[in-house]
């Protein structure tokens, strides 16, 4: 059994020389193999392990006697051990979530609390063969794609590993026994409200008389298989998410080639990633949710969907943008600067630029420029005053070389500008007239011509 659990760390990468290993240890036959293990190997390995124990407090004596018993059996191998005393019923019914949920939540915060403080860097969990059968099964019947019936990982990037998933139930309790271990049974594993118990103790016993009597390895055995095919494909999804999604601000742009040149398969890994990146977890997100963002793509450009997680994924001409809701609704707030045309300053700051205005006599000899922030109008048209502020729902302009106005909403959607940059771009008026649109559109209506006494140039300079 040791030289098994040795060759499976080390085909596996668990563990490296110098170590230091905090094992969860419930005091059930799983965890307490998994510690002695683990201290008979310390040598071999190259490594110090300590142990951590919960006590959820939900069994009252039951409970008590847990910690008891592995404060005797740590205290006899000479392990140090830590204990956490955690009312997980308490926070099941304030939280709103189930005694499972609660207590697998507050046990891998534990961990890491001790993890950090006592500066293990490794945590050993003792999920085996059968704990693999039997949530591959239950994801099964929960219809799991290639992911879900990868089954539980040996190792996790943050550094939690499982070095007795190579081993069954049998061999577990077989070792307890030769060893004289004597773990804890916990009653509450033999109780069949639970989907997983009922999982364990009806279903893969039916499957092994029935159907077959190697159950267990088989269902490991397609599990190692199918994590070989899906390492392949989420390599490739890393690598399509690189080079079609870009971060903007707290947002993520997933670019629309993606849906075309891309198989749905790693469409919807993509889709995935971008949403746990922004969302930080991927937690409540399931395939519908994902189709729904890629049927997104393929609509009106400016269509919006909310999601769960506070999530709000906007078409942008195809691209598709998710962002947390919150930063979403952002607006602009209204920005106005007024300045009397007899009274023109050289320098006025507006939001990231420093505007600057010149009068200059048409008789001069003048140089024109095609850079998009530097613009000529007919100073003599300007009745009053010069504005610069905000865009504002049902604003106009008539473009220069047309007769008729056209709204600004319109020539940013022809221009492809997206939503969220809207607001940003500044509007240069006349009196109540829209005059430029910086960067993008001038009116007609001041355009400088032969008769054009005085002519005011307006240049935009970027800050910074």
């Amino acid at each position: 059994m040791l030289k098994k659990v040795e060759e499976y760390v080390i085909e596996n990468k668990l563990i490296k020389a110098k170590d230091k290993i905090l094992v969860a240890l419930s005091g059930g036959p799983d965890s307490v193999c998994l510690l002695h293990i683990l201290y008979k190997l310390k040598e071999v390995l190259d490594i110090e392990i300590g142990a951590i124990h919960i006590n959820h407090l939900l069994r009252g004596e039951e409970s008590e006697g847990d910690e008891r018993y592995i404060k005797d059996l740590c205290d006899k191998l000479g392990i140090k051990y830590y204990v956490k005393r955690i009312d997980i019923e308490y926070i099941a019914n304030s939280t709103g979530v189930s005694l499972e949920v609660a207590g697998r939540n507050e046990r891998y915060k534990a961990f890491e609390e001790i993890r950090n403080e006592y500066n293990y860097n490794k945590v050993a969990v003792a999920h085996n063969a059968n704990d693999q059968a039997e949530t591959v099964l239950m994801r099964m019947m929960r219809g799991t794609g290639l992911e879900g019936l990868t089954g539980i990982k040996a190792k996790r990037k943050d550094g939690i590993i499982r070095p007795i998933l190579c081993l069954n139930r049998y061999e577990i309790e077989k070792y307890c026994e030769d060893n004289e271990l004597k773990p804890r049974i916990d009653a509450s594993n033999y109780e069949r409200v639970y989907s997983r118990n009922k999982v364990r103790l009806d279903i893969l016993p039916y499957m092994k008389e029935n159907f077959n009597k190697d159950i267990i390895e088989t269902l490991n055995r397609m599990v190692l298989l199918l994590q070989k095919d899906n390492e392949f494909i989420e390599e490739y999804s890393k690598k399509c998410y690189d080079i079609y999604c870009s971060k903007k601000n707290d947002a993520i742009i997933i670019r629309k080639e993606i849906f075309k040149d891309e198989l749905e398969a790693i469409n919807t890994r993509v889709v995935k990633m971008a949403f746990k990146k922004v969302s930080k977890s991927d937690q409540n997100f399931e395939m519908k949710h994902i189709y729904k963002i890629i049927e997104l793509s393929n609509g009106e450009t400016g269509k919006q969907i909310s999601l769960t997680n506070n999530i709000v994924c906007e078409n942008i001409y195809g691209d598709v943008l998710l962002s947390l809701k919150d930063n979403n609704k952002k607006t602009c707030k209204d920005k106005f600067i007024s300045i009397n045309k007899e009274k023109i300053s050289d320098n006025i700051e507006f939001e990231n630029y420093i505007v600057k205005f010149n009068v200059i006599d048409s008789q001069k000899k003048i140089e024109f420029s095609k850079d998009d922030l530097i613009k000529f109008f007919d100073y003599d048209k300007i009745k009053k005053e010069i504005i610069i502020r905000n865009r504002r729902d049902g604003d106009k302009i008539i473009p220069l070389g047309m007769n008729g106005s056209k709204k600004i909403k319109d020539i940013f959607i022809d221009l492809k500008i997206p939503r969220e940059e809207r607001g940003n771009i500044p509007i240069v008026c006349f009196d109540d007239k829209i005059a430029w649109v910086v960067g993008l559109k001038t009116s007609q209506e001041y355009k400088v011509t032969n008769s054009t006494k005085k002519i005011l140039k307006i240049m935009f300079d970027k800050r910074g």
